[in-house]
């Protein structure tokens, strides 16, 4: 099998300039998303990518840096050598997987660049098809939960799917009522998270209860101690696995073999790290479905563009932006999503 990465390594790109592109999105009053775009500009080209680093003080701060970045002529193996030796931040960041964010915002505009000047799309340097990209829509329920939000998703999109994250307000009758529904294809217990505002203690009750009530559903991200791994046994092959996953060695880190993980490509940093869990899940027989970063740029037809070629009929966690304000919206795209884009 011919690596992912070598068919990728050797595309040549010219880097002249560099432009830091600022973009919000004001979702609710409690919350405004900031990320910035990377434009690499060269040879009568560009190229994007999109860091999602959740930090707006993070953003401001890199919007107004002074990295001294490489320019001339590379492949993507030299570029990505040769931003090794940047630093990226002028003082360490909230969370460590910001590094990957942001490296993988970097890499991405590389890659943008280089296909652009060499006229060529992705599909056709990894000799792989584009397909449709089935998607569900990942939302919270509130606190205290409700389904209003699933249930008008549902009228105005029929067939609409869901990764829904889950917490311990969820009672046994809304899981009943979602069970009646039959629309939830992944619950994320955002239980591997560690450090972020989004951390939820394990609660093996729930899990248990979830498990029971939604048999078709992927259990993502439990918090995994005694208690928790015994509430879940009956359920492994359901359990996938999205935060902590970073590169292959993280896979090969797990309680057991996964079935199936979550794959972000902003989580790999690097392009060849990205491709290389690529391999290593295809040649292990690992599933693969996507996710994303609330990205409100290219970056977001990027990923979709990577659900496309890998993991198109997966449940991909990487709605259209529309979904991120969905009432401001008079229609919204339906699954399964041609993939659309600089990359197709």
């Amino acid at each position: 099998m011919v690596g992912q990465w070598s068919k990728l390594s050797g595309l040549k790109l010219t880097l002249e300039t560099v432009e830091l592109l600022p973009h919000s999105l004001r979702v609710s009053p409690q919350f405004e998303r900031h990320t910035t775009v990377i434009r690499f500009g060269g040879a009568g080209a560009y190229g994007l990518g999109e860091d999602v680093v959740y930090d707006t003080e993070e953003q401001l701060r890199f919007r107004g840096s002074k990295i001294d970045w490489p320019r001339g002529e590379f492949d993507l193996e030299s570029f990505s050598n040769a931003i090794d030796e940047l630093v990226l931040f002028d003082r360490a960041p909230q969370q460590q997987a910001y590094h990957d964010y942001r490296r993988w915002a970097v890499e991405a505009a590389a890659l943008d660049l280089a296909l652009a000047q060499s006229g060529r799309k992705l599909a056709e340097v990894l000799e792989r098809s584009l397909e449709p990209v089935n998607f569900a829509v990942s939302t919270g329920l509130g606190n205290p939960p409700a389904l209003d939000k699933v249930e008008e998703l549902i009228r105005r999109v029929p067939g609409a799917r869901f990764k829904l994250d889950a917490n311990s307000e969820w009672s046994q009758e809304l899981l009943d009522r979602l069970a009646e529904m039959g629309v939830v294809d992944v619950v994320d217990f955002k239980g591997a998270y560690k450090g972020t505002i989004v951390d939820t203690p394990p609660d093996a009750a729930l899990y248990r209860r979830v498990a029971e009530t939604l048999p078709q559903a992927l259990l993502e991200d439990p918090a995994w101690n005694a208690e928790t791994a015994e509430a879940l046994e009956p359920f492994r092959d359901r359990i996938s696995w999205d935060a902590p996953i970073h590169g292959i060695q993280n896979i090969e880190a797990l309680p057991f073999p996964p079935r199936v993980i979550n794959i972000k490509p902003s989580r790999f940093g690097k392009l060849n790290t990205l491709c290389e869990t690529y391999d290593y899940c295809r040649l292990h027989g690992i599933g693969m479905y996507g996710g994303g970063q609330f990205e409100l740029d290219e970056g977001r037809l990027q990923i979709q563009t990577l659900a496309s070629l890998f993991h198109s009929s997966a449940t991909n966690d990487v709605s259209p932006i529309e979904y991120h304000q969905p009432d401001e919206h008079e229609k919204l795209p339906s699954s399964p999503l041609q993939p659309a884009g600089r990359w197709t």
